[in-house]
């Protein structure tokens, strides 16, 4: 066979028809894949967006706890404790009697101040006829001093005359002087009993009888100390007292806590407080119930630091200083209506959100150069 009938007979491969067609799905998937990243991008800068603007409207802490006023219950008097009426954790109402102390001494006490009221008003009726008596020793003593002095001026005329001897007149005037002592100590008794009875007193109190009904009215003070009410709603805890204890005045019997107005104290950073001001709608989750949802309203933000009024502020102007970012405690008030059942307990851990009120266009003007 002549090479002409073999290059017949052998087919040509088409080399670049083939290499032309290999290239095309190579750059349909360059392009599938930048078109993805492209999207991808796009996306995650949306998304990224939308994350950054929501921190400046939605202004979120893990820094928070729940916390309520804490009453302690204390005894105002000592006694034995004769029934205590509650239990721990138990809800208590406003007025509810929560425990006795035994009244047995205390009545005595009001018995004996109640004696003394009806000895000091005796005593006063007594005195009275003691005035009584004393004025009229002083309304003698003063007819004596008179007729002594009288007696006096006669003798004195006698004596010039000659008539009497001159040792009846030194005793004409012994005797004027021994009246005039006489009646000057009646006067004096008088007054002295006067205020014994309160009869100096322009209002003429009867000073006894107000200091024994005074006694009284402390003695049945005392007796009323004996039962103890709860000062407010609240719930009993720390309860560390049971019947035939005897305790002390002022002594730590239990303490209530009224969960109804506790409030979330919230530490923010210094730098997320810009915006933040009172009346502000608040959302927060508890760890304890997932997935609910509790509402409120920002109070109130304190007036410093935490650092500031720790027990040992920092003293930023010794030493090598090395800035660390503050925190400022905001107080939020905890929606009741969010919270019916009173779930919500001292010291739980709350990531509280305040929604700031700003528009996304708020946010991306501040971050215009212009």
């Amino acid at each position: 066979m002549s090479d002409e009938e073999m290059n017949q007979a052998t087919p040509v491969e088409p080399v670049e028809t083939e290499t032309t067609g290999a290239k095309k799905p190579a750059i349909n998937k360059r392009k599938k894949a930048l078109l993805i990243l492209l999207i991808i991008i796009i996306v995650g800068g949306w998304l990224g967006l939308r994350m950054f603007i929501k921190s400046k409207t939605h202004v979120e802490t893990d820094n928070a706890f729940i916390e309520a006023r804490v009453v302690p219950v204390s005894s105002k008097v000592s006694g034995t404790v004769a029934r205590v009426l509650v239990k721990d954790n138990q809800f208590v109402k406003q007025g509810e009697l929560l425990l006795e102390i035994d009244q047995k001494d205390y009545l005595l006490q009001v018995s004996q101040a109640s004696a003394g009221v009806g000895v000091a008003e005796n005593e006063t009726g007594g005195e009275y006829l003691k005035v009584d008596a004393l004025r009229a020793a002083m309304n003698s003593a003063k007819v004596r001093h008179e007729q002594a002095s009288l007696d006096l001026e006669r003798g004195e005329k006698l004596y010039a005359r000659e008539v009497i001897p001159k040792e009846q007149l030194d005793r004409l005037r012994t005797a004027k002087r021994v009246s005039q002592s006489q009646l000057k100590e009646t006067e004096e008794n008088m007054k002295r009993a006067q205020a014994e009875a309160g009869l100096g007193l322009k209002n003429s109190n009867k000073a006894k009888v107000m200091e024994r009904q005074a006694q009284l009215d402390i003695a049945r003070l005392k007796l009323s100390y004996t039962k103890i009410y709860a000062a407010r709603d609240g719930y009993i805890t720390r309860k560390s007292i049971e019947p035939g204890v005897n305790i002390q005045a002022g002594q730590n019997l239990m303490a209530l806590v009224p969960l109804q107005d506790a409030w979330i104290t919230a530490n923010y950073k210094e730098r997320q407080i810009t915006h933040l001001k009172p009346g502000q709608k608040v959302e927060f989750t508890v760890d304890a119930y997932p997935g609910r949802t509790f509402s409120g309203r920002v109070d109130s933000i304190m007036a410093g630091t935490g650092a500031a009024f720790s027990l040992l502020p920092p003293e930023n102007a010794t030493g090598n200083y090395v800035k660390v970012v503050q925190r400022l405690p905001v107080k939020i008030a905890i929606d009741s209506a969010s919270d019916p059942e009173h779930l919500l307990r001292i010291g739980m851990s709350v990531i509280p959100t305040i929604l700031t009120e700003r528009s996304s266009a708020d946010v991306l003007k501040d971050l215009s150069p212009f």
